[in-house]
């Protein structure tokens, strides 16, 4: 019983450091506050606020339970171990070996406490200079990431799909919808370049290629961007299908242009034009309030001395097929000879990785 005791202990002192940090008890004290609020006479009076207050309420309470829960399992546990009854040894010992998985799990989940790490994601991808043979690892990557998302309990749904000519693809923006979907894609922000004999080369030469990857919160209902209707040019045209299969006889699709950014935004998956039009527009704020953000820290980066390097060949992860197999990251120099199942969708220890290398980073940017 005392080594099942020593573990508990360890793991109620990791539980309790995680809360500390997350500031549970300031978040408990604004869940009490939104609640109070939901219960005045005339909260309902603006059914938009209310539902975000709501929505808020219910995000809140979620991470709170979640992290008392934890916390209650292992006092209990504590306390039915220092009962020292060894008729419970065997369920006590399951409990322990479960409670550890889970609070690894937390650990990592506290890794995603940034703004906007919660909220669905907005992905994009774009093959890079290299005709065909970029074109077609942008569409091996897109394959990487759906299988990501398929198993870790994502949905996706493609926005706006741009094919190549003679194969793969050129530009594809697809939603994330699920838990932290932000806070876990950010790790793939950047440049992806692959190395490997071209099934496209007839003398079989090796060949580079790069695709880029970008990220947007899916931000819904609550983005403070005015967009001024002078400012943006849109488009329709015929939105199609994979392979040009479902091609709609209308022009459904739709492409929105903003002038002073040079943002360009389409969106071809919504049943009308009057949705992907509204869907386009969502879009566009969403970017342009991550503009703005990225903005405001380039500046306190240079106030801070730091020097921000965004460029196209800056890469942040090689996926080497020949001649040896390897993935490795640029940032956190974690790699595997494993390219297979990476590019089938295992991406988590690179993920994991590179949030406990942002977490460092933010922590020693606070001292």
């Amino acid at each position: 019983m005392d080594h099942l005791i020593s573990l508990l202990k360890q793991m109620k002192e990791r539980i309790d450091g995680l809360m500390e940090r997350l500031d549970l008890n300031t978040k408990a004290q604004q869940a009490a506050e939104l609640e109070d609020k939901s219960t005045e006479p005339d909260f309902w009076s603006n059914p938009d606020n209310a539902q975000k207050i709501m929505q808020e309420l219910a995000k809140l309470k979620s991470e709170i339970d979640r992290w008392q829960g934890v916390a209650n399992r292992i006092n209990d546990a504590i306390e039915l171990a220092q009962i020292d009854d060894p008729t419970l040894l065997e369920d006590l010992t399951t409990e322990v070996n479960s409670l550890i998985t889970l609070v690894d799990k937390m650990e990592f989940r506290a890794l995603l406490s940034e703004p906007y790490d919660n909220e669905n994601a907005i992905f994009a991808l774009h093959a890079g200079a290299g005709g065909t043979e970029a074109q077609d690892w942008a569409e091996m990557l897109v394959r990487m990431y759906t299988r990501w998302a398929e198993q870790n309990g994502y949905k996706t749904e493609i926005l706006d799909l741009t094919k190549g000519e003679e194969a793969g693809i050129k530009s594809m923006m697809m939603s994330v919808r699920g838990e932290y979907a932000y806070g876990y894609l950010q790790s793939e922000l950047g440049v992806h370049r692959l190395v490997r004999l071209s099934p496209f080369d007839a003398a079989n030469r090796r060949h580079t290629s790069f695709a880029k990857v970008e990220l947007w919160p899916d931000i819904q209902g609550e983005i403070d961007i005015q967009v001024n209707e002078k400012d943006i040019k849109i488009e329709t045209y015929k939105a199609g299908g994979a392979g040009g299969q479902n091609v709609q006889k209308n022009d459904t699709a739709v492409r929105i242009t903003h002038i002073p950014s040079g943002i360009v935004v389409q969106c071809q998956n919504e049943r009308s034009q009057k949705q992907n039009r509204e869907r386009a527009m969502q879009i566009l704020k969403v970017r342009l309030f991550e503009l703005e953000r990225q903005k405001q820290e380039a500046q306190l980066a240079t106030l801070k001395g730091e020097n921000i390097d965004a460029g196209w060949g800056n890469q942040i992860r090689s996926y080497v097929l020949h001649p040896y197999q390897m993935v490795k990251d640029h940032r956190t120099d974690y790699e595997t000879g494993n390219t297979g199942a990476v590019l089938d969708g295992r991406l988590n220890e690179f993920m994991d990785a590179y949030l406990r290398l942002r977490v460092t980073r933010i922590q020693a940017e606070k001292v």
